[in-house]
């Protein structure tokens, strides 16, 4: 017998070699039928895994990140047999599970249209009707190799052969189809009762474009149609809210053939864009940050030894100057380390928090750029903090503290990962111990829920993310936090400690906003391009029902300029409800319409972007209202 401890620390004895599965039926037969996968001492693992030894253990169901996993890493798989029987020709590259559903890439001789997604979706119903039974099985790795070449699977073949020599090789079968899997899978095909093809992509194998150009089919699936049908309208009410549309209809922001990945910000972005980081200053300087700049360019190295020309230089572009290697930075700290390194610092300076609006490039593939979620220049609100080892847990507190007090600012709620070491990392297992010990110890001093994302730390150290939700429910990863013992170490950055001898201090890498063009594209999204009033680029329309009007709407205006109010005049000699309509179109948060009576009495009529018209007002009292909601930073 077996000892299993459940994820509410209750402990029940089953038999030896029992599966996820039978234990599942043990608990609940409700528990079994929803199980899609489990976490067997903190590791993925298949519902068939037999536990041979005392073992934690939580089953995950579909609302589970890794249950929602295997659900659509199964669809993949369907997607796949129902291709296969309809372009037998078609060779299959990868299909995993995605955050929003699953994808998987062909090689076929003609790209796919929107008719074949539908005969493939058709198919893959019948497939799902069929309810076939999922089997892993495994096979020798020559074995394994032969029976792909065989099949003409020639994608199959070399990531058989990419795998360590002492690897596993798994397969999943349903039916007459078989794939290369690592798993985990559901049950049976039966369980994914709704399917939605969503779209055809191009897509290179393995992601370089040096290799061959396949076809990428996108899809989501859900265990209930009601739950298709739900984010299908979430999907529909995305394409209204999309940054790249809105940006264009608000006059924002455009990327231009000229510069693909490169954004120019017009006139009302960039007061969008200065309000952002304005703030972002008022209370950086409030936390006791020094604002800094670094060059944006700087030599081999420096980024030799930061280990970004190790660990980053594909992502970096290159240039020459006088005979010597440089790069456009791709990220701030190197600056940070040199800015520190000018002085000697005293145990007494620590700690040294330093802020930077810092412009930087990374090379993107074209494929992956959209508007301004992924773009090749985009400007990072860095801040290094350089602090005494007994200081870590404050400063992490602090850094929580503030960045909790933006986001609480724009109306987002957060969930938190800590992601851990990653394959490729530097320093000592000692060092990564002790930096995810005391970022954990900060979380859990603030009482913030938090999941552990294995792997996924920066290669210097681990990390916090914060994961922004959206009005619409969808998340994005914004905020970071990165302990690192090992940029110190590579630029010898030390201090003077209270017993008169060098130190090394630790560092803390974060950002708020993340990338300032990105967050602008995510709260564009958000608000639907109804910005708040204090973020708005234009805050009032001034609209004349006659031209009687025009010299009052002219002094209101400039009225409004003295006190910092942003204010737009429509003169033109067109209808007021066309006026009203286009000022709403605009998404300005208020229009005064201003006629005879509002001259002669001194008033204005106020009409809101959302909640109508608010009547007649003082001009004085509406511009009180307006600013106290402007300082309030009301949503």
């Amino acid at each position: 017998m077996i000892n299993i401890t459940l994820k509410d620390g209750t402990i029940k004895e089953f038999e030896k070699g029992s599966s996820v599965l039978d234990i599942a039926k043990a608990i609940s037969s409700g528990l079994a039928r929803v199980a899609m996968a489990a976490e067997v001492d903190g590791q993925l693992a298949d519902l068939r895994k037999p536990i041979l030894q005392d073992s934690s253990l939580h089953i995950n169901t579909f609302d589970d990140k890794n249950g929602k996993e295997a659900f659509w890493h199964t669809s993949s798989h369907i997607l796949a047999q129902a291709v296969k029987r309809l372009f037998p020709e078609a060779k299959l590259a990868i299909g995993p599970a995605i955050d929003n559903g699953f994808y998987y890439d062909f090689d076929v001789k003609d790209p796919f249209t929107p008719e074949d997604l539908e005969r493939i979706e058709e198919e893959m119903a019948k497939i799902v009707k069929e309810d076939y039974k999922i089997e892993r099985f495994e096979m020798p790795r020559q074995e394994a190799i032969e029976q792909m070449e065989r099949a003409g699977e020639i994608y199959k073949v070399e990531l058989i052969k990419d795998l360590p020599e002492d690897a596993v090789i798994s397969f999943y079968k349903q039916d007459d189809f078989a794939d290369l899997c690592a798993g985990p899978h559901i049950l049976s095909t039966g369980k994914v009762k709704a399917i939605k093809l969503l779209s055809v992509a191009g897509a290179y194998w393995r992601g370089s474009e040096k290799n061959k150009m396949l076809q990428r089919i996108y899809g989501v699936s859900y265990p209930k149609k009601s739950q298709l049908d739900e984010y299908l309208e979430r999907l529909e009410e995305a394409k209204k809210r999309d940054h790249r549309k809105l940006g264009k209809d608000l006059d924002l922001f455009s990327i231009l053939e000229e510069g693909p990945g490169f954004p120019f910000f017009h006139p009302k972005g960039m007061v969008l864009r200065n309000e952002l980081e304005n703030y972002w200053r008022q209370e950086h300087v409030k936390a006791g940050y020094q604002e800094i700049k670094s060059p944006i360019m700087l030599n081999k190295d420096l980024w030799v030894r930061s280990g970004h020309w190790d660990h980053y230089k594909e992502n970096m572009y290159l240039s020459k100057i006088d005979e010597s290697d440089f790069a456009i930075k791709p990220m701030n700290c190197p600056g940070s380390m040199l800015l520190y390194k000018r002085r000697i610092y005293s145990y007494r300076d620590l700690p040294l928090r330093m802020g930077e609006l810092g412009l930087v490039h990374r090379h993107e593939l074209s494929g992956a750029l959209h508007g301004l979620m992924r773009v090749r220049s985009f400007t990072q609100d860095d801040a290094h903090i350089f602090m005494l080892p007994d200081q870590i847990k404050d400063e992490i507190v602090g850094v929580i503290e503030l960045v909790d007090s933006f986001y609480d600012v724009f109306g987002f709620k957060y969930h938190v990962e800590l992601s851990t070491k990653p394959e490729e990392a530097m320093g000592s297992d000692e060092d990564w111990d002790r930096a995810i010990g005391a970022l954990k110890e900060a979380l859990e001093h603030k009482g913030i829920d938090y999941t552990i994302n294995e792997g996924d730390g920066a290669f210097y150290g681990p990390k916090i993310d914060f994961h922004l939700e959206d009005s619409i429910g969808r998340t994005w990863q914004c905020g970071t936090i990165q302990l690192d013992f090992q940029m110190p170490e590579r630029f010898d950055l030390t201090y003077i400690g209270p017993d008169g001898e060098k130190h090394r201090p630790v560092m803390v890498h974060r950002v708020v906003f993340g990338s300032i063009e990105r967050f602008i594209a995510i709260l564009t999204e958000h608000y639907a391009g109804a910005f708040p009033a204090w973020l708005a680029p234009v805050q009032v329309k001034l609209l004349a029902i006659t031209d009687r009007s025009n010299d009052y709407i002219r002094q209101i205006a400039d009225l409004f300029k003295d006190s910092n109010i942003r204010a737009e005049i429509d003169l033109r000699n067109e209808k007021i409800g066309f006026k009203i309509r286009e000022a709403q179109m605009e998404k300005v948060p208020y229009m005064l319409i201003i006629g005879d009576k509002e001259v002669e009495t001194g008033t204005v009529s106020v009409r809101s972007r959302s909640k109508g018209s608010l009547g007649t007002m003082k001009l004085d009292e509406f511009k009180e209202l307006l600013l106290k909601e402007i300082e309030n930073k009301d949503l």
